[in-house]
Formats: structure tokens, C-alpha cells, sequence
């Protein structure tokens, strides 16, 4: 059963419009959480808003308004209508403003990613914007209107079809220049190893299939013994991290690495090796 899309739209490519329908392109596995309960007798507690200014007393949905705070302790209000008068009306279309290079966006401006598909009647334009840009290498910035905002996305080509991926804009990113990097210039030598060692591990592709969440599957199992009436063990507290001599760490990780490559060959043929990551 092909799945359902999460909402439709309009691609707008010059004159042309291609009818779309966005489908969720992830399936988010959420957190493990935990609710907050009263120690006494393990009653869940529910939250509820308070106002300081009138000696905490407790506000009813009904009693409250929405506030900007333009100054400390400073706010003007506004009513549900005049918030929803300043948003972007959500017309659905898709404003491609430009095809850029696929390289030009750099993966820190992602946010988010839906698969497109063509709506009824749209398979011959949309398959031909997307051998376009395949064909061009390039991918369409485009401005889309949905949920009361304006965003910035990206169309690129995958297989026969397109991904629209979220963008945050240019005030929405952090600059690196803000952060320190230090001071401490590369060394020819310890170049040289880490060159090696990065080669060492390096892989030809992105297999997503060979990592986990490794915690959310510890805390699943933890839960799973503690349903059952059984005690969880303690993990030991972490080692801290010991400033060592750079050359030497490189050195050993690379003997490590190929003692590692060289040990399947010293187990004998009836024991069941382990495949090379």
C-alpha cells in the first residue's frame, strides 16, 4: 500500500506548474522518555502555569495571551487574529528562484526532507524537471508556503524522482568565525598518519544500514529488565580523556587498525569469521 502524502502543491518552473504531493521522507524513531511522577505513590504529575505576580496563582488556558517581550519584563500583546494576519497565506506553490550547482549548499543548511511525488496528470513534467536538473547537475531553490510560514528548500534529483529538503536561512546558521579553533599549525609528519589512518577506515559509499542508536537501544533493554522485576546494573563512570603525545596516538591507532585487518587470517577455518567492516 503506497503511503499517504502529508500535503500537496504546485511546483512553479517558468511557466510551467507541475502538481506535486509531498510524502515524509524519514520515520522518526523518538527519544526515550520519561514522564515525572510523585515519589509517594507514583501518581503522574500534571503541569500547570503559574503567575508569579499574583502569588502563584494558577492561570486557565481561557486567562491567557499571547506577548512579545521588546524590553526586559516588557511586553506588547496580540490576539489570535492579528497573529495569524502576519503569517505567509499557505497557497501550496513552490516558487523555484534559481538552479545552483548540487554542491552549492553545504549540508549545515538542512533541515528536514520530504520525497515528492507527482499528483495525478503531472508524471510527464515532473519526470522532466527532474532529468533536467540530473542531466545539469544542478538542484532549484525554490520558496515554499505552507503551515503559516515561508520557507526556503531545495529540489534535487534522486533516482527517477525529486527530494525537497528544508533549508534554514542565512540568520538562522551560526558563522564558524564565532568559535575558537586554536592557534596550532599542522605538522608534516603527524600529516602523514592521520592521512593513513583516515585511509585506513575510509569507505567508498554511506551504508546507514550499519550504524544504530546503540543508547536508545541500551535504555530499551534497561526498561524491558526493570518491567520484569529484575535490577539494572550501574554503568562505571567514564574515563577522563588524557592529553597524550599526538605522533605516538597516531602510531598505535595505526597498528591497532592493521592488527585488527590481519587477525581474521590467524583463525583457524572451521571458527566462524566476522566479516571486514
Amino acid at each position: 500500500m503506497p503511503p499517504r502524502p502529508l500535503a500537496s502543491g504546485t511546483i512553479s518552473f517558468g511557466m510551467v506548474s507541475i502538481p506535486v504531493n509531498l510524502y515524509a521522507a524519514t520515520e522518526s524513531k523518538a527519544a526515550i522518555s520519561f514522564n515525572l511522577l510523585h515519589g509517594k505513590c507514583k501518581g503522574r504529575l500534571k503541569q500547570q502555569y503559574v503567575c508569579p505576580k499574583d502569588g502563584n496563582e494558577v492561570v486557565p488556558r481561557a486567562d491567557m495571551v499571547k506577548g512579545y517581550e521588546f524590553a526586559k519584563d516588557q511586553y506588547v500583546t496580540f490576539t489570535d487574529d492579528e497573529i495569524k494576519s502576519m503569517q505567509q497565506e499557505a497557497n501550496r506553490l513552490i516558487e523555484i528562484a534559481e538552479f545552483v550547482p548540487a554542491a552549492a549548499v553545504d549540508a549545515l543548511y538542512f533541515d528536514g526532507a520530504y520525497y515528492v511525488g507527482p499528483d495525478k496528470g503531472a508524471d510527464r513534467a515532473y519526470r522532466l524537471l527532474a532529468a533536467a536538473m540530473e542531466k545539469t547537475g544542478r538542484c532549484a531553490l525554490a520558496r515554499w508556503a505552507a503551515r503559516g510560514k515561508q520557507y526556503l528548500v531545495l529540489l534535487r534529483p534522486m533516482g527517477r524522482g525529486l527530494v525537497m529538503q528544508q533549508l534554514l536561512y542565512a540568520d538562522e546558521v551560526r558563522g564558524m568565525d564565532e568559535i575558537p579553533t586554536g592557534e596550532s599549525e599542522v605538522k608534516e609528519a603527524e600529516l602523514g598518519l592521520a592521512v593513513q589512518l583516515v585511509e585506513q577506515i575510509a569507505a567508498d559509499r554511506f551504508r546507514p544500514e550499519a550504524y544504530e542508536d546503540e543508547v536508545r537501544k541500551r535504555m530499551q533493554e534497561a526498561i524491558e529488565r526493570k518491567v520484569a522485576g529484575q535490577e539494572v546494573a550501574m554503568a562505571p563512570e567514564p574515563k577522563k580523556a588524557e592529553i597524550v603525545d599526538l605522533m605516538e596516538a597516531l602510531k598505535a591507532s595505526l597498528a591497532a587498525r592493521a592488527a585488527a585487518a590481519a587477525a581474521p587470517s590467524a583463525v583457524a577455518d572451521d571458527t566462524p569469521q566476522r566479516a571486514a567492516g
